[in-house]
């Protein structure tokens, strides 16, 4: 199933896409729902992103490859930084570069949607906490990241998440490709095969420091060949079995 959240005119729903179309949910995901007689054509909807995080935790350094790549050893435990709500938007949105920042990177990751409250979740039935999975990037501010210990400033200004574009509840995440394109050229690629630390490794520790809510979002990190965006620069991230997450760069105010 392919979960949505969309506008129509001033109308915000949930939705599934069936055969081309989107069918208009009553309820919500994370809880009691039915999909109803009514749907609309892509081309009559907007897009938002699929899911209202209260936090997204992030993971970094959870590829083998992207470690190599940044010369930092496997890490024995995940390593945990948070990016906030106000931080998300959605497909085809703009990711503002911040005039503080003179470097602006991509990391394409996949995320993982939370669907029921989860607290000290062993890893056994973490499967049962998570709705689906979707893109994320991790945008990044790389020139104020070594400024700041614990990476907020570099990675939590308003629309560095971009997510969607919609959530995807029945695939296995464990072996699928992970690209980003910037202008159309490829720049990253690899497989979450690659991750060091799997989806329900990570709901089960994380579940082990703080209460996950429905809609929170863990971004899974991301593999090698991370690299800089700027103004007018249109970044794809594209996972096997989700999709394509869409976003350009434009000039903050």
């Amino acid at each position: 199933m392919k979960i949505v959240r969309y506008q129509a005119g001033t109308i915000i729903k949930w939705g599934v896409i069936e055969e081309g179309m989107i069918r208009e949910m009553e309820g919500d995901p994370f809880g009691h729902f039915h999909l109803s007689s009514k749907a609309k054509k892509p081309e009559e909807i907007k897009l938002l992103a699929p899911c209202l995080p209260s936090k997204i935790v992030a993971l970094g350094l959870n590829y083998r490859d992207h470690a190599e790549e940044v010369k930092l050893p496997i890490p024995d435990k995940p390593l945990l930084f948070m990016k906030p709500s106000t931080s998300v938007i959605g497909p085809s949105d703009g990711i503002v570069y911040p005039k503080m920042s003179r470097r602006v990177d991509y990391e394409a990751e996949l995320a993982v949607v939370i669907g029921k409250e989860a607290k000290s979740v062993p890893e056994e039935k973490a499967g049962d906490y998570i709705l689906g999975y979707t893109c994320l990037n991790d945008v990044t501010a790389r020139d104020l990241q070594p400024k700041d210990g614990q990476w907020t400033l570099s990675k939590g200004f308003d629309t560095f998440a971009p997510i969607g574009p919609w959530i995807v509840t029945d695939i296995d995440p464990h072996q699928l490709e992970i690209a980003t394109y910037l202008n159309g050229e490829r720049r990253q690629h690899s497989n979450t095969k690659n991750l060091i630390f799997g989806p329900r490794q990570l709901v089960s520790f994380i579940s082990q420091v703080m209460t996950l809510l429905p809609g929170d979002v863990i971004a899974t990190g991301t593999p090698s060949g991370i690299g800089r965006m700027v103004v007018g620069d249109k970044v794809d991230v594209v996972i096997e079995g989700i999709g394509t997450l869409t976003n350009t760069v434009v000039a903050g105010e």
